[in-house]
Parts: C-alpha cells; structure tokens; sequence
C-alpha cells in the first residue's frame, strides 16, 4: 500500500522561523481604547528560502482533494478544476459592485446566466445567488417558506425533518423559530410515509428532505410524499446536498418541490463556502418568486438590471452575493453543458456502485446512487485514522445513526478507476488490520492522533502559541 503524506521532521521545521523576531512600533491612535492597542508587535523574520521551504512543507504534510480521493459520504468534496480559478482570478472580473449596472453588463450577464441555468437544472422558475453558502441557503429557503406563508396570513411553528435528512436541516429550522418534528424512516431506510402522514397539519410550514437521502437512497414514494405535505398546506423543500446523484436526470421542481438550495460546491465544484466565502443559491417555484431576497438579476431591453422581488426578505449577503463562486459554477456548467452535466452523475453513481462493490464491509441498505453507508465491525473512529496509514481520507463516520459506526463514502465521479481500487485496498488492508493496531493509528502521518475535541475547543491559532508549548 503506498503512503505519500510528508512527515515532520526531528529538527522541528518551525525552528527556521522562530529563530529571529523583529519587533515593528507604532503609536496607539487616540480614536483607540487601550484593551485595543500595544506597544509593539512580535512578528517572525525568515529569509524567503525558509518561508518557501515551510508552506512546501506544510502543503506535503497535508492531506487534501487535490492529493488524492476524498470520500467524505454527503460533505462531497469534489475535486475544483484549475480553469475555473483561473476565469475567477482575471483581473477584468474584478469588478466593484457598487458600480451601476450600465458598468456591470458583463458581471450581471454571468449572474444571470447562472440563474438561468440553476433554474433549468433544478425544475425551479427564479433563482437568487445572493446567500453565501449551503447552510445559508437553507436559511435563506426556509425564510422564503415562512414569508409566503405570512403572505397568505398563516402563522406555522413546525418544519417536519425526515430520519435520513441532510444533518444541517434540524439545525437550519430551529435557528428559523420552528419547532423541529422528526419524521422516522421506515425499514427500508425511507421516509416512513404513514409517520409523514401522522405527522403533517395546519402547523407544517415545510418538509425538509435530501433525495437520494444520506444513505444514498432515492425516496421513491416522492410524488406521495409531495401530495401529503401540499394537502396539509405546507411546502416541500429540497436540500441539494445530493442533487449531484441527479444532476441533468432528474429536478427536484418536477417531483413537487417548491424551494430548493443549490450546494454549488458539492455540485458544480465551487469551493466548500464555510459558513461565508461561498455560495448556496436559492431557487423557487413561480409562486414563491416574490419572496426572494434582493437583488435579482432579470433582462430588460435595455440591459441586464438588479431589481427588487415585490416581496423580497429583503438582503441575506452583500450585493449580489459571492462573485468568485458565482464565475465558478457558471464556467463549470458552461462547459460541461448538458451532456457533460449528466455524464458526471452518471459516473458518480457507477464510481459508488463499483466501489461499494470492492470492499469488505457489510452494507445493509441499497440500492443506493451517489455515496452509500457501510457498517464497520468495530469502531468507525479508528478505521478512520487507520486510513490515513494508507495514504487515503477516510470516509465519514458515526453518521447517519441508522447504520452501526458508520462508514459514509461518496467518491463523486472524479475518480479514476486506479484511485478507486487505491481507495478499496485501504478499506481491505483496514478490515485485515488487528484491534490494537486500528486503536494506535494513524502511526505514519504527520501528527498522530489528536484529542479532537481538545483541538475543537482550545485552537492554536498563532506561532507564538505553538512555540509556548
């Protein structure tokens, strides 16, 4: 099995940089309290070699998409193609967007563009790119429900959540005010439609639902599902976490969705937005469309125009939302075009289809599209970090609960055929592996294991935290 993940050093390679300081002086502005000024600032002088050699360094002892597979089931980290950072890194893109729209012809073209295309893609009449991430989307999607709701003079305190919903989709109704009611599943890892059934009323303000669900499934009773939900006077909502299982094959407006949010980097292979730098575009249905949040881009005969919706939510972002994100995905799409579009889930499912063939692990739900849920038969946690041993990123694990320690894989279409038997001889070589050497792991990378939620708690975020050690 091959191992490529650089290793620190003896010597220590945070040496070269702790071993001069310089010390810059300035003096506190008056506007200033004192909690907010110092006297002096401690900063590290390396010469350039040494700089060059530490994030060379840095970047060989880390572990990301462009390394190799990284199979994280539902988090789909996608590798981003270089042509477009390359487009959102052109100068002419660097545009203010406080400038009128008559100088933004170009910009708003793009944004419009991508609207277009995200509402094709998504069975979906309008679109807004204005929230910053997925999460945001969400946010954003479950605000445009209550809006229309409101509107219509109905005040609604539930959002129902399926077993197999996207994880952030609790979170997302409970920061909206909603009282979270979780729908179970039923055996066969779907929602549960007599629970739905029981479930639904005259406080349902929506159904948030993933399909294919976390465990890959597609919620073949949908259009019943959609009928119940519509019938209680609720709206049916779509997290796109998965809609790259679908993507160019099936739209979440034609299956009875009336908002959705568009994870563009898990599916158009923006980068993951982290709560801000982003984007989670919004799309809607022709009747929800008034709600959305400002700015929208339509065109006019003279020129493409930011406007209002008649009863927008008013702003989620800055201005028209994240700009690099936006060229991003719209590159994305505009040259894989449609058979491109449909080519990509189709891999992503065979690369999860042959992978989940490949390795020794029990999988007890199927038949599953993009990702699929193994259980492993000891502790998801240190199969993980034994991974790392083997020079691959291990799944996502412990979740979703419906499978015992968990083992969440989604390789997306990216793959090749080499990394995905790689992948497999590292689940294989794990599966071999005795008790005691999973409960060590990781022995060959860089750090070995942490207390994470040590690290969670109390980062250290700076060198000179490093150096007090």
């Amino acid at each position: 099995m091959r191992h490529d993940q650089a290793r620190w050093t003896e010597e220590g390679a945070y040496e070269p940089l702790l071993s001069e300081t310089r010390t810059e002086t300035a003096e506190p502005g008056d506007a200033l309290p004192d909690d907010l000024t110092r006297d002096g600032l401690e900063l590290p002088a390396p010469a350039e070699p040494e700089v060059a050699r530490h994030y060379t360094r840095l970047a060989q002892m880390t572990y990301g998409v462009d390394s190799g597979p990284f199979p994280l089931g539902s988090c789909t980290m996608k590798y981003n193609p270089k042509f477009t950072d390359a487009l959102a890194g052109r100068p002419e893109g660097a545009v203010h967007p406080d400038r009128p729209d008559e100088a933004l012809q170009g910009t708003l073209a793009v944004c419009h563009g991508l609207q277009r295309h995200l509402a094709a893609i998504g069975g979906m009449d309008a679109v807004s790119l204005q929230p910053p991430a997925g999460a945001a989307g969400e946010f954003t999607g479950i605000h445009v429900a209550r809006a229309h709701h409101r509107a219509n003079g109905d005040e609604r305190s539930e959002v129902l959540v399926p077993e197999g919903a996207h994880g952030t989709n609790f979170a997302t109704a409970a920061m909206a005010g909603y009282d979270v009611v979780e729908v179970p599943a039923g055996d066969d890892g779907r929602v549960d439609l007599d629970a739905l059934r029981a479930a639904a009323g005259p406080e349902t303000a929506a159904l948030m639902l993933t399909n294919p669900n976390t465990l890959g499934l597609f919620e073949r009773d949908i259009q019943a599902i959609a009928d119940v939900v519509h019938d209680a006077g609720g709206l049916l909502y779509y997290d796109g976490a998965n809609l790259n299982a679908l993507l160019g094959r099936a739209r979440p407006g034609d299956m009875g969705f009336d908002v959705m949010h568009y994870n563009v980097h898990k599916t158009f292979a923006t980068p993951h937005g982290g709560g801000g730098p982003g984007a989670g575009p919004v799309g809607v249905t022709e009747e929800l469309a008034p709600y959305l949040p400002a700015p929208v881009v339509e065109e006019r005969e003279d020129g493409y125009r930011r406007v209002e919706p008649l009863r927008s939510i008013g702003k989620v972002h800055g201005f028209h939302g994240n700009w690099p994100a936006v060229v991003r995905a719209y590159a994305y799409i505009a040259r894989l075009g449609d058979e491109g579009l449909r080519a990509a889930s189709a891999n992503a499912v065979l690369n999860a289809n042959y992978l989940a063939e490949r390795i020794d692990f029990d999988i007890p739900y199927g038949p599953f599209h993009h990702e699929f849920v193994a259980s492993a038969d000891r502790d998801a946690a240190d199969v993980a970090k034994r991974m790392l041993d083997y020079g691959v990123h291990p799944p996502t694990t412990k979740w979703p609960e419906a499978v015992d320690e968990a083992l969440m894989t989604e390789p997306t279409e990216a793959e090749s055929l080499a990394d995905l038997d790689r992948l497999a001889e590292a689940f294989d070589q794990v599966a071999r592996d005795d008790d005691e050497t999973l409960r060590n792991a990781p022995e060959r990378t860089a750090a070995r294991r942490v207390d994470q939620t040590d690290a969670a708690r109390n980062p250290r975020l700076s060198w000179q935290a490093l150096d007090e050690e």
